[in-house]
C-alpha cells in the first residue's frame, strides 16, 4: 500500500507542476514519457530474463486455471460495456480504459498519445484505482469471492505490486499464478489499447 501512496503522491505532484508551470521540461513531456516507458519495458524484461525458473513454473500450473487472464480479460471488458452505457463516453473509449487491466504506466501514455489527454487521465486513475481496490480490499475479495478474486482483481499488476497481498490471503500456494497471470494480461495492454484506440 505504500508503494500506492507513492504513486498518487507523485501524480498529484504532477497536476500541480503541470498546472503551475514549474518544470521546464513539461513542454516535451510526451518524450520523456516515452524513454521512461521504454526503461520501464526494460526492467521488465530483464527482471523476468532474470529468473530462469520462471519458464518452467508456469508450465507447472494446473491446466485449468491457465485460463484465469482470459476470465479476467472477459470481466473486465464485459463491466466497460455495461458502464459505457451510462457515461459519456463510447464503448470503445470505455474498453481501451479498462483494457488497461491496472498497468497505468503504458495504458495512460497509450490512450493519451491516440485519444487526447482527458481520456488518458481517466485510464491513468482508474487503473491507479484497480490497483489500490485490490491492495486494501484483497482479504474482503478472499472472504466473498474466493481465492482467485484478488488475483482478478489485480489484472497486470498480480506479478508485482500486488503480489504480497496476494499470497498473504490467498496463499502461497497461489504466487506462481499470480505471477503468470500478471505476464499474461501485461502482454495482452499494449495489442488490446491500441486496437480499442484506433477503433
Amino acid at each position: 500500500m505504500k508503494g500506492s501512496l507513492y504513486i498518487v503522491g507523485f501524480f498529484i505532484a504532477g497536476i500541480l507542476c503541470g498546472l503551475n508551470n514549474w518544470l521546464p521540461l513539461a513542454e516535451h513531456s510526451s518524450k520523456i514519457s516515452f524513454y521512461a516507458l521504454c526503461a520501464l519495458m526494460f526492467s521488465v524484461g530483464l527482471s523476468i530474463g532474470n529468473s530462469p525458473d520462471t519458464i518452467r513454473n508456469f508450465k507447472a500450473l494446473n491446466p485449468g486455471l491457465a485460463l484465469l487472464p482470459l476470465a479476467t480479460a472477459a470481466g473486465t471488458l464485459g463491466g466497460c460495456i455495461v458502464i459505457s452505457l451510462f457515461l459519456p463516453y463510447s464503448i470503445t473509449d470505455c474498453l481501451a480504459v479498462g483494457s488497461g487491466f491496472g498497468y497505468y504506466s503504458l495504458s495512460s501514455i497509450l490512450i493519451t498519445e491516440s485519444k487526447g489527454a482527458e481520456l488518458g487521465t481517466i485510464a491513468l486513475l482508474s487503473n491507479i484505482i484497480r490497483e489500490l481496490i485490490t491492495l486494501l480490499c484483497a482479504p474482503l475479495l478472499v472472504r466473498f469471492f474466493g481465492t482467485l478474486a484478488p488475483i482478478s482483481a489485480g489484472g497486470a499488476t498480480t506479478a508485482d505490486t500486488t503480489l504480497p497481498i496476494i499470497t498473504r490471503y490467498s496463499g502461497q500456494q497461489y504466487a506462481m499464478l499470480s505471477i503468470y497471470h500478471g505476464f499474461v494480461v501485461d502482454f495482452s495492454v499494449p495489442f488490446l489499447v491500441t486496437l480499442f484506440c484506433s477503433i
